[in-house]
């Protein structure tokens, strides 16, 4: 079929709850993937950053090969062979002390919000039914209706009410609203080092250091959402390492297998998720031999092929060519590493039409909170492949 047809098909068929730009994905190798008419394109999204080391790694696809000729699933109700390693990785690079494995960043979420509710009424003492988590405005954790309950994006939440209580909701990178919102029943504050969704929103220089700091002193927990900010995107491991900070809780997903099989993991100190008793917690999928073997080498590529340092250095790079684009069109350029955000002032008309123009000249990426074009390309993208990008962006802006 040609991309008409099948675009066709899915319209017909599919559920309406996307808008993805009118292009058809048939293959992918690295920075780059084609279209079913065999036309090539630059990866700038990345599927949200979960192909941080690129599409088809050859290692990540022959660990995943050779896994699912073993063994793919036993569900929790037995051991395997590749959880406790899948463990002790990631323990040993995030510097953790527990890990518990789920399949979505949502599921994540949700484990947390359960771990840390529990956490503040068996180790804490808050009244049964009474603990709070303190989130941030403009938050993305996912699309569960208790994540919906706090988000305060009016599109998530119309018409899927009731909502979850126990959430307050504060300004980003506002360290006096944290310290304002908390009550005796404050159990944990979740929040994201970078608001991707919100359009790649960077909070004041020591921001997660002081909030570190009010949680410690307020025997709060402080959960960090590094699902897409992490394993390496921002050009470190985790973006917690620009504060200098460890949270009690950390999310992690999407680049955790590459994108080649859904795994999420809340990695903890040993109290929070010390409260977890057998029964009280679990998912049939999570922790399968075949996500764990294929998240175990997806973290050996990202540091021993030195993805996380070429994105510090290719997103510097990045950010310094687009800040060289002048138009009046621009209001801001920020990012870290290679998660990048170009804020269009409202009346440029909204990202999208740029976004359109950009497909055209193979360059693929997508807006976000309407203004805003996110660039986040694959890890392993190179110098001339940046100065290609680049030239393409200038002249779609300035045209």
């Amino acid at each position: 079929m040609d991309a008409k047809e099948l675009i066709d098909l899915e319209q017909r068929l599919g559920a309406h709850n996307y808008k993805p730009l009118d292009v058809v994905l048939h293959r992918g190798e690295g920075v780059w993937v084609w279209d079913v008419a065999g036309r090539k394109y630059l990866d700038c999204l990345s599927a949200y950053s979960a192909v941080n080391q690129g599409h088809c790694h050859p290692r990540i696809f022959k660990a995943m090969v050779e896994q699912a000729a073993r063994l793919t699933l036993t569900s929790r109700a037995f051991r395997n062979d590749q959880l406790g390693p899948f463990y002790e990785d990631l323990c040993r690079l995030t510097r953790s002390h527990k890990v518990l494995p789920m399949n979505s960043g949502a599921e994540a979420v949700e484990t947390v919000i359960k771990t840390v509710r529990k956490w503040g009424y068996q180790v804490k003492g808050v009244p049964e039914n009474q603990a709070e988590i303190i989130v941030c405005r403009n938050n993305f954790h996912g699309r569960t209706i208790t994540i919906i309950s706090f988000s305060t994006d009016d599109g998530s939440r119309e018409g899927f009410g009731p909502f979850t209580p126990g959430f307050r909701v504060i300004p980003f990178g506002d360290i006096d609203a944290l310290e304002a919102a908390v009550t005796p029943n404050t159990v944990g504050f979740m929040v994201e080092p970078i608001q991707g969704e919100a359009g790649v929103i960077i909070p004041p220089d020591g921001y997660l250091k002081a909030a570190k700091a009010v949680c410690q002193r307020h025997d709060i927990v402080l959960i960090l959402d590094e699902i897409q900010t992490g394993l390496g995107r921002t050009g470190k491991l985790l973006a917690e390492e620009y504060d200098g900070i460890e949270a009690d809780l950390t999310l992690v997903g999407k680049a955790l297998s590459g994108g080649f099989y859904p795994i999420s993991a809340v990695l903890s100190n040993s109290e929070v998720l010390g409260v977890l008793q057998p029964g009280e917690h679990g998912s049939t999928f999570g922790g399968n031999p075949l996500a764990c073997a294929v998240a175990r080498t997806a973290l050996k590529v990202l540091v021993e092929e030195g993805m996380i340092e070429n994105a510090a250095e290719m997103g510097a790079y990045f950010l310094n060519g687009l800040a060289q684009i002048r138009t009046p069109h621009i209001k801001e350029i920020r990012g870290r590493g290679l998660m990048i955000g170009l804020e269009f002032h409202p009346e440029a008309g909204g990202a999208r039409p740029y976004c359109l123009r950009l497909k055209e000249k193979g360059i693929l990426c997508k807006e976000t909170h309407e203004n805003t074009i996110r660039f986040a390309p694959p890890l392993v993208i190179n110098r001339e492949t940046v100065d290609w990008a680049l030239e393409i962006i200038r002249s779609v802006i300035a045209s």
